[in-house]
């Protein structure tokens, strides 16, 4: 199953395409779902364009009411510039007063890549609504985030097949008293994802972000790194489940783990698509699953070998 899929959920609510013109069909409450807004990718002889999407969406509902959107496409692949979204949901900011969630760019592969997904500067939105509990992006690509202060926000997520460092220090320089969940999938060099585990250093220090419970760090090409530092970071103590997922985590990772810290409060410990041998998955499992802790293994990642080098490969990129 790819990572990289529609959202069915966000907030809590279910997600509920805005139908399309013409089409006969009730519309829920306003804030009885997650709206998800988007154009077909291939138009299908239709010519709606977005911004006629999003004026005939707050027209035909009570905007004061909508709690949660999701934007889908908004244009054609390779044109997905999310300026035009970030500025659309600003001006509606004195109708939207409810508004508590946003996810910009649910875009399946079909759609698009998620290298294709072209970002912009997201934090105006964060500007606009300080009632904001949960903000996700997916897509790396152009995507800005410079340091903010939220009061409320509790959710971040940042889904991308290479996350520029510069939104990762960014986000560690921001002050969100409130967050209590953190989601980053760094991604690859190759697809823009250069950010470092010194880049991370302020948000593994521990107290910058009080709140925090979850912490992802995820979908790395330098996830025995990550490990690494986390098996000593102070913020390990605050968290009750980590998530190291999608990335090319081996016995390096999984060992440096094991050297560290006590994980045995957390929860649970996401280590699925991983590149771990049996003997040292065995391992971890009998010094953190007799405490409780839910640790999950599953799902070894692709390999590909060149010249006797073995290459592994993280579960999204391109």
């Amino acid at each position: 199953m790819s990572p990289v899929e529609h959202l069915q959920e966000l907030h809590g609510l279910p997600a509920f395409d805005f139908p399309a013109p013409g089409a006969q069909q009730e519309l829920p409450q306003a804030g009885a779902v997650a709206w998800r807004l988007a154009v077909d990718p291939y138009r299908d002889g239709s010519d709606t364009e977005f911004g006629d999407l999003w004026d005939r969406f707050l027209d035909s509902v009570d905007p004061a009411g909508v709690r949660a959107i999701v934007v889908g496409q908004w244009d054609e692949p390779y044109d997905n510039d999310s300026g035009v979204i970030v500025r659309l949901l600003v001006d509606a900011r004195e109708r939207l007063t409810g508004l508590q969630a946003v996810f910009i760019g649910d875009l399946e592969m079909e759609e698009a890549e998620i290298s294709w997904i072209e970002q912009s500067d997201v934090t105006p939105v964060l500007d606009a609504y300080p009632l904001l509990e949960e903000f996700g992006v997916r897509g790396g690509t152009a995507l800005r985030f410079p340091a903010i202060r939220h009061k409320v926000l509790r959710i971040l997520r940042f889904e991308a097949g290479g996350l520029p460092g510069e939104v990762v220090r960014g986000v560690a320089a921001s002050e969100l008293p409130a967050l209590e969940q953190l989601d980053m999938w760094l991604g690859v060099e190759g697809y823009g994802g250069d950010a470092t585990v010194a880049d991370l250093a302020p948000i593994l220090a521990g107290g910058q972000f009080p709140a925090l419970r979850h912490l992802g760090l995820r979908n790395s090409e330098i996830q025995d790194e990550i490990a690494a530092a986390v098996a000593s970071a102070p913020v390990v103590a605050q968290l009750t489940s980590l998530d190291l997922s999608l990335g090319v985590l081996s016995d390096e990772g999984v060992t440096a783990l094991l050297g560290g810290q006590p994980l045995t409060h957390l929860d649970s410990l996401d280590l699925h698509h991983n590149f771990v041998t049996e003997p040292v998955a065995q391992r971890i499992r009998v010094a953190l699953e007799p405490s409780g802790v839910e640790v999950d293994l599953s799902e070894t990642g692709d390999t590909w070998e060149d010249g006797g080098v073995v290459h592994r490969f993280t579960a999204v990129a391109e």
